[in-house]
């Protein structure tokens, strides 16, 4: 099914302080996180830091062929911005941008989260594009919920779950 025929939920929650928001065109706070080296090294393969303009180009991009979301954390009374993530059934990408919360289980809440919208909207399998080699750290997060190393790409592999009903 085209992700045009699919109603992307404006709030999926995750847990008690942990949701999904869905991408609204307002974006640029997010440069802080694109504009560090390790992070774009993590998610581009190399450390050319974001412009607004590629930023924008690159979220416009996901935005047509995905389902795109913030990764929000209440609190101090409100929901923030810590990250962002992209669906659809041939790569999800997830960026923990604000470093304080990495390595804290968020990505694997969010990644399972999509992965049960990924059953209830029928599909039968999920695949990764590609993890480079160096990501250590997103290669445990995808293989600790299943994810099979499907074949070697580029700079590191390409990733399959077949997902059972």
């Amino acid at each position: 099914m085209p992700i045009k025929d699919i109603v992307q939920p404006n709030i999926i929650p995750i847990d008690d302080v942990l949701r999904l928001r869905k991408f609204d065109g307002n974006f640029y706070f997010a440069l802080e996180w694109y504009q560090d080296e390790e992070t774009v090294w993590y998610v581009d393969g190399d450390r050319d830091l974001y412009s607004k303009e590629l930023l924008e180009k690159m979220y416009m991009y996901w935005n047509s062929v995905s389902e795109v979301y913030f990764i929000e954390v209440y609190t101090n009374g409100t929901y923030q911005p810590i990250g962002d993530v992209s669906f659809h059934q041939e790569d999800m990408p997830i960026v923990i941008g604000n470093k304080s919360y990495r390595g804290k289980g968020i990505g694997k809440k969010v990644i399972q989260t999509l992965i049960e919208r990924a059953k209830t909207l029928g599909y039968d399998k999920l695949y990764i594009e590609e993890i480079y080699d160096f990501n250590v750290a997103s290669q445990a997060l995808y293989m600790s919920l299943g994810f099979k190393k499907k074949e070697f790409v580029n700079k590191g592999w390409s990733y399959e779950l077949i997902l059972s009903s």
